[in-house]
């Protein structure tokens, strides 16, 4: 290797990195290496218009791309940096394992290259999110929080926003709110967030991470190496295991959050108040008032779960009461999460299209009381029992679509048997799909009934993202 160092005091100067996998974060690792001297090859197994437009931008910098094959390794890799998707069998990562080439994901890179802030001497803190279901919505009412108290910071991460670029803004942050997913944090080994949260743990993904148990891991590693406060739900003891789990640095403290009344080390809910009882001095006589449950919209449970989660974060990190407020009043949710629609002929019609896995569609369906579900996508190995159970006695009907819409049918057969099911036929996606489905739903739906698109599953089969498949959700709505 040459001379040059980067941020992280590596030698990069001819370092030979492959990156694998172009997209939201393949391509800034792929410009932020090769600027650091760095001899860069990209490998992709796609070949279509978005992969040779990002690779014509990279070959113009002198960054090597290899598309339509993402299986070889390329000659003398000596470092793999990887889009988080790609999965730990991969067989670029099988044949890296047998030469002991390092693996690291873009989120590990950016902790790597990290630069002090001038007015600290030290990298901006991260306080990081992960969890089955609600990170978009915390890490940005965490952002809005931080912001409030007059922080510059920014939500990053799986939120949508590169971590690497973050980290390397001209102008620096003073502390970063991070939204990390079980497959980021597989491929961040030395990631030590200053707090962190799990807000829930459900079964997902595992076929990507074999078991619930290597993805339970996964998301623990999220509290290694906390310096004050790691975040869990009381109402999920699996995140308190996880903590109790966890290396932590001397001094950091388990700090819960419950929809109930808090007890010690913990914020909760008190007479429609959001208090905390665990970051003032007299924790065990008093608690602090943060906010109301109608600063927070929707005031949906489990959107107050999340409000509070962050405001654990931004209290660890130092935030005043009144910025938890202020920044609560100002966040504004995510498209697609439990967003009104329209109301046609006394029925409500509300786009939870982000809600792709049980865990998150079973809380959009808890908030209403008489449903017509729209449901089924790519299931992605979940099972729907628990979740078709528990909502049954709200269910009026239900609409199924998309290529795993078989586990759900079966799963309404055996508990909720009552209730008439509309499929949708194989073959039939984008728009006219969307279009068939909700005149079916309207078809079931009686004046005081929510037709709820909550599909508990992804969305790839039929449509470009989860995105496409809400806005085309609404437009089929408009069209009623």
């Amino acid at each position: 290797m040459g001379g040059a160092e980067g941020a992280s005091g590596m030698d990069w100067e001819n370092l030979h990195v492959t990156v694998a996998g172009l997209g939201v974060s393949g391509v800034p690792a792929a410009k932020v290496l090769h600027g650091l001297g760095a001899v860069v090859t990209v490998v992709d197994g796609g070949d279509g218009p978005r992969q040779q437009a990002q690779a014509e931008e990279l070959r113009a910098l002198g960054v090597t791309v290899r598309l339509g094959d993402g299986d070889s390794l390329p000659d003398d890799t000596e470092l793999i940096v990887t889009a988080p998707g790609w999965p730990p069998y991969a067989p670029l990562f099988q044949a890296a394992d047998k030469l002991d080439i390092p693996v690291w994901g873009d989120v590990e890179l950016a902790w790597r290259l990290r630069r002090p802030h001038p007015a600290t001497g030290e990298p901006a803190p991260w306080l990081a999110i992960t969890g089955t279901n609600g990170k978009t919505t915390t890490v940005r009412m965490l952002a809005s929080i931080l912001t409030a108290a007059g922080k510059r910071t920014a939500a990053v991460g799986n939120v949508g926003v590169s971590v690497l670029d973050a980290v390397l803004a001209e102008e620096p942050y003073d502390v970063l709110a991070v939204e990390l997913s079980s497959y980021q944090l597989h491929w961040a080994p030395s990631v030590r967030p200053y707090s962190a949260v799990v807000l829930n743990l459900a079964p997902d993904h595992l076929d990507w991470h074999g078991s619930m148990e290597a993805y339970a891991a996964d998301k623990g590693r999220i509290y290694e190496g906390n310096v004050v406060a790691c975040v869990y739900n009381v109402a999920d003891p699996a995140t308190e295991h996880l903590v109790r789990e966890a290396e932590v640095e001397e001094g950091c403290r388990a700090v819960g959050f419950t929809l109930g009344a808090p007890a010690l080390s913990q914020l909760g809910v008190v007479d429609g108040l959001l208090v905390d009882r665990a970051f003032i001095t007299d924790r065990r006589h008093a608690a602090a008032e943060l906010a109301s449950v109608e600063d927070v919209q929707p005031s949906a449970p489990h959107n107050v779960a999340d409000a509070l989660a962050a405001a654990a974060l931004a209290r660890a990190y130092g935030v005043e009461p009144r910025a938890v407020r202020d920044g609560l009043r100002a966040f504004r949710p995510d498209a697609h999460r439990i967003a009104f629609v329209a109301e046609v002929d006394g029925v409500a019609y509300v786009d939870d299209s982000k809600a792709t896995n049980p865990h998150a569609a079973a809380a959009s369906l808890a908030a209403y009381e008489s449903v017509v579900w729209i449901a089924g996508g790519l299931a992605k190995g979940a099972e729907m029992g628990d979740l078709v159970a528990a909502a049954a006695p709200r269910l009026r009907a239900a609409v199924l679509m998309g290529a795993d819409r078989a586990v759900i049918r079966a799963a309404l057969t055996e508990h909720a048997p009552h209730i008439p099911v509309f499929e949708l036929p194989d073959g039939v996606v984008g728009a006219a799909a969307m279009e068939s489905v909700v005149d079916a739903a309207a078809g079931f739906a009686e004046s005081g009934d929510t037709v709820l698109l909550a599909p508990a599953c992804a969305s790839m089969d039929m449509f470009t993202n989860y995105g496409e498949r809400g806005d085309l959700f609404a437009a089929a709505v408009h069209a009623l």
